[in-house]
């Protein structure tokens, strides 16, 4: 076995290699940001965009457009 030289390190290999070490040890772990505490009843103002066949076929009922689709939405989600 013919023994190659080795590529000499440079300082520029030594601080990549300290610096992902470093990395890895004091890296949290991204934690997800706890869940808001639901209260009932509450309803909280989304942007939607939706046909504009399914949008008149809910408003045709006249007011109270916006409770049937979140109506239909709840059944969709089976609550």
């Amino acid at each position: 076995m013919s023994d190659l030289p080795r590529r000499p390190r440079t300082l520029n290999d030594a601080r990549t290699e300290a610096e992902a070490v470093f990395k890895k040890v004091t890296t949290k772990a991204v934690e997800p940001p706890p869940k808001k505490a639901m209260i009932p009843g509450v309803k909280e103002l989304v942007s939607l965009r939706i046909d504009q066949d399914v949008l008149e076929h809910f408003q045709q009922g006249g007011a109270g457009w916006q409770d049937r689709i979140n109506d239909a939405l709840r059944k969709a989600a089976g609550k």
